[in-house]
């Protein structure tokens, strides 16, 4: 069969929920509690141990060849115009939110702030921090690194949703 990369992402939530289903109905079935005075077959819940098994297997099965389908492709599918393969592109995602993060809080920063006295006694000396950057250059970089962000978003989304690979369940 062949998929996007998001249909498969969706496709693996489905057999994931699809095992916990099993697996829960089988934690409320694989034992039952019967009064001394009632049959026990009365009151046995359908359960039966070797279907539940071979289901999990099957399951399991699907789970572990899509997941390896993904991961070759994420491995192998390189993203247009940026030359790094989606693998890649899931790392330099998460970087460059953190860059972004991290300027955000830069270029927010006041040129000069007072500084609280703190624990220190009533005292007649100002203390002031200041940035030992240029703003400007931070608030630059901050935009050139949120429009880069943006364009690895965009570009991922695009494979993900455009580009299909071959999965054998």
């Amino acid at each position: 069969m062949k998929l996007t990369s998001a249909e498969a992402a969706k496709l693996l939530r489905k057999l994931n929920d699809e095992l916990n289903d099993l697996l829960s109905r089988e934690a409320m079935s694989e034992t039952y509690v019967a009064a001394i005075s009632e049959d026990p077959a009365s009151v046995r819940p359908d359960y039966d141990y070797a279907q539940t098994r071979a289901k999990e297997e099957e399951l399991c099965a699907k789970i572990r060849r899509l997941k390896h389908a993904i991961n070759v492709f994420n491995s192998t599918t390189v993203i247009p115009k940026w030359d790094i393969t989606i693998d890649e592109m899931l790392i330099l995602i998460p970087q460059l939110t953190r860059k972004k993060d991290r300027l955000a809080a830069m270029k927010n920063r006041l040129p000069k702030e007072r500084v609280e006295a703190g624990l220190r006694t009533a005292s007649n000396i100002i203390d002031y921090r200041y940035a030992n950057y240029d703003i400007a250059a931070v608030q630059a970089e901050y935009d050139a690194t949120a429009d880069r962000l943006a364009d690895a978003q965009t570009a991922l989304d695009l494979v993900n949703s455009t580009v299909a690979m071959k999965v054998e369940l």
